[in-house]
C-alpha cells in the first residue's frame, strides 16, 4: 500500500495510456498529487486471444514488448523504489511515442522490448544497465500478473489501459479516460474534475463510444495542431474480428 492520491495502471506500449499519463502528470503538477505508477499488461490481458485471427499483424509483437518492458519496470521498482518507475515510464513513453515515424513500424514494435532499445534510456536515467536483463526474466511476470489482476478486480474485465484508481484504497477506479488530444494546462484540471465527478457518482457505470481519433503523437504521424484519423476500436481495440 502507498500514500498515493492516484494509482495509474499502465502498459508502456499503449498509446492511449501514454496520452492519459501526460494529462495526469499535468494535473498532478497543479494539484500536488502523488501518483503511484502500476502495471497492467495487454499481453496478459489477451493471453486467451488468438492474435493471428483477431488482431492486426503487429499487435502480438507490440504487446509482448510491453510485457518485457513491464518486467524491467518491476525489477526497477524492486531495486530502486516506486519513484524510479515514475521516471522510467516517462522516458519509455517518450522513446516509444514522442519520436518521428519509422519506415518499418512493425519491426519497431518488436524492437521496443530489446536491450538495445532500453540501454540509452537506462543510461539517461543513470539506472544500472543490467536492469535490461529483466526483459528476459519471466520471474517478474508474477508481479505484473498480480497488478493486472488487481486492476481488473477494481473495474471488471471488459477494459484495457490505462486504469486509474483515485483516492485508493476506498476511492473509485475506472478504465480511461481515453483521450486523443492533450488539453491545455488550464483545461487539464477542468477535464479532471469532470471525469472524477462523473466517476464518483455511485450509479454511474459507463460512457463510451468505439470511434477514436488517433492520438496526437509524433510516432503515429499526428501533430499537436491536427486531429488524428478516426478509427473504430470495437471491443476496445482494432480487432479484426468481433
Amino acid at each position: 500500500m502507498t500514500d498515493a492520491d492516484l494509482h495509474f495502471y499502465f502498459d508502456p506500449v499503449c498509446p492511449f495510456a501514454w496520452m492519459t499519463s501526460k494529462w495526469v502528470r499535468m494535473v498532478a503538477g497543479q494539484r500536488d498529487y502523488a501518483v503511484d505508477w502500476r502495471f497492467i499488461s495487454l499481453r496478459l490481458l489477451n493471453s486467451h486471444i488468438d492474435y493471428d485471427a483477431h488482431f492486426p499483424p503487429e499487435y502480438e509483437a507490440g504487446h509482448t514488448a510491453g510485457l518485457r518492458l513491464l518486467r524491467m519496470c518491476a525489477a526497477t521498482r524492486r531495486a530502486h523504489g516506486r519513484d524510479a518507475v515514475d521516471g522510467l515510464y516517462a522516458a519509455l513513453g517518450a522513446a516509444v511515442f514522442d519520436r518521428d515515424p519509422v519506415p518499418d513500424e512493425a519491426a519497431f514494435h518488436a524492437r521496443r522490448g530489446t536491450a538495445g532499445f532500453v540501454a540509452p534510456i537506462l543510461d539517461g536515467l543513470r539506472l544500472p544497465a543490467d536492469l535490461a536483463d529483466a526483459l528476459d526474466d519471466a520471474s517478474h511476470d508474477a508481479v505484473v500478473q498480480a497488478e493486472t489482476d488487481e486492476a481488473l478486480a477494481l473495474t471488471g474485465k471488459d477494459v484495457g489501459t490505462p486504469i486509474l484508481h483515485i483516492e485508493p484504497p476506498e476511492g473509485v477506479a475506472f478504465f480511461g479516460p481515453v483521450i486523443s488530444r492533450l488539453p491545455s494546462e488550464q483545461d487539464a484540471v477542468q477535464l479532471w474534475e469532470h471525469v472524477v465527478g462523473l466517476a464518483r457518482f455511485g450509479g454511474f457505470a459507463e460512457l463510451k463510444r468505439s470511434l477514436r481519433e488517433l492520438p496526437q503523437l509524433r510516432a503515429l504521424g499526428v501533430s499537436t495542431d491536427e486531429a488524428g484519423v478516426t478509427q473504430d476500436w470495437h471491443a476496445g481495440s482494432r480487432r479484426q474480428k468481433r
